[in-house]
């Protein structure tokens, strides 16, 4: 690609690196992961908090985390103390979260460092992602430099949006291609001295001021060096070739001819992604079983998930997946099918009461779930062949591991 599009000058690159350290030792956010690390003088310790820190907020923005961060770091403060846990615990107080699998990999790799690596992280990006699992290329370069003093870049979201903007990339910055070379530029731009301050000062950046819509470029502490602030202000700049014309067309890294620069949109032109898919839509009628517990209080039948797969592990009211186009008199049929397993007796389908439709959005399927009830007079004897199964109150419900989309249906 043309040098436009890269950061090549020394001297641009060291201002760059001091106008962005400088503003965030000023304007960084107070975040409990940042005091840990800045306090933990253990580096071991200080990784862990880190890497807690960054599995969760993976796909999760910075407010919701807050809570479920103290709380696990009160619960399990230590790796060691992680690795004992169980994985019910895990779920449970990951419950509301989300990506469920992110717990239960985070958990794994707490075991393996225990029993495999005689409890010592590994201390480079490359073992970091080689050795954890659930660990990628992001949170390895991430833990390496804020833990361990790795100058190593990273590369997520808010850098993308960042370095985008900064040298004009235009190109589809979902490609592999062009994340390649965002790592090459994030591995040369990151500052020896202090990498993990330099990471989390981009990604800041990326997250307060370089936000997706309406960014706030009269803030930005690296304004001069953008060159879609600058493309914006100035149009094209002449006698240097325009950057949608650089490279006769072929330029990897420029925005496709058929969609040239938008002047109204300015900066937020960077960066361009392929279209998403939309999430595939999905019926799942699900019965919430009630019976009379011995104080009086209605207790609820839960059921465990599959260890794999959506929602892998966690508990929920007996549920099945509809077929598309299923009226309701067969709904209820095949569903009263299926509660016949966890009841032992038979459950007629003109008992159920229909109660209502709930949808949940997952990040690939639009889910509706069919909501019926049951009440159920006497013992029921749940069979131990089948998948875990209890009888819950409503409060040890919201203390279990099931997930938001099944409270919505209680």
């Amino acid at each position: 690609p043309p040098a436009r599009h890269l950061f090549s000058d020394p001297a641009e690159m060291a201002a760059l690196r001091r106008s962005l350290l400088a503003w965030y030792d000023e304007c960084k956010r107070d975040l409990p992961w940042r005091a840990l690390a800045a306090t933990e003088p253990d580096a071991d310790r200080r990784a862990y908090a880190v890497w807690v820190s960054e599995i969760m907020l993976q796909q999760t923005q910075v407010a919701t985390v807050i809570n479920y961060y103290n709380r696990w770091m009160q619960k399990w403060p230590t790796l060691q103390a992680l690795a004992q846990a169980s994985l019910e615990e895990v779920n449970e107080l990951w419950a509301g979260l989300g990506y469920y699998s992110r717990g239960k990999r985070l958990q794994e790799a707490a075991r393996k460092v225990m029993s495999d690596l005689a409890g010592r992280m590994p201390r480079t990006a490359e073992d970091l992602q080689k050795l954890l699992p659930g660990v990628g290329r992001y949170t390895a370069g991430a833990i390496a430099s804020i833990s361990y003093g790795q100058a190593t870049g990273v590369v997520d979201g808010n850098v993308i949006r960042v370095l985008c903007r900064l040298r004009c990339i235009g190109a589809d910055s979902s490609s592999p291609a062009v994340i390649e070379r965002l790592w090459d530029m994030a591995n040369a731009l990151v500052d020896r001295s202090r990498p993990g301050d330099f990471n989390q000062a981009l990604m800041e950046l990326g997250a307060t001021v370089c936000v997706p819509k309406a960014p706030l470029c009269g803030e930005c502490p690296v304004k001069q060096h953008c060159q879609a602030r600058r493309r914006k202000l100035f149009g094209k700049p002449t006698p240097v070739p325009d950057v949608e014309d650089c490279g006769v067309g072929d330029c990897p890294l420029c925005p496709p001819a058929a969609e040239p620069w938008d002047s109204s949109l300015g900066v937020t032109n960077f960066p361009r992604k392929a279209a998403k898919k939309q999430p595939r839509a999905a019926r799942t009628a699900t019965c919430v079983l009630e019976r009379r517990g011995c104080h009086g209080a209605p207790e609820y039948l839960i059921v465990q998930r599959p260890s794999s797969g959506l929602l892998a592990g966690l508990w929920e009211f007996p549920s099945l997946p509809l077929a598309q186009g299923l009226q309701e008199e067969k709904q209820r049929e095949v569903l009263a099918d299926h509660l016949q397993a966890w009841t032992g007796q038979p459950v007629v389908a003109g008992g159920l009461r229909f109660i209502g439709e709930v949808v949940h959005i997952f990040s690939h399927i639009h889910q509706t779930y069919v909501v019926y009830s049951l009440s159920l007079d006497g013992d029921v004897t749940l069979d131990p062949a089948l998948s875990p199964s209890r009888w819950v109150t409503e409060e040890e419900f919201r203390a279990s591991a099931v997930s938001t989309a099944m409270k919505k249906v209680l």
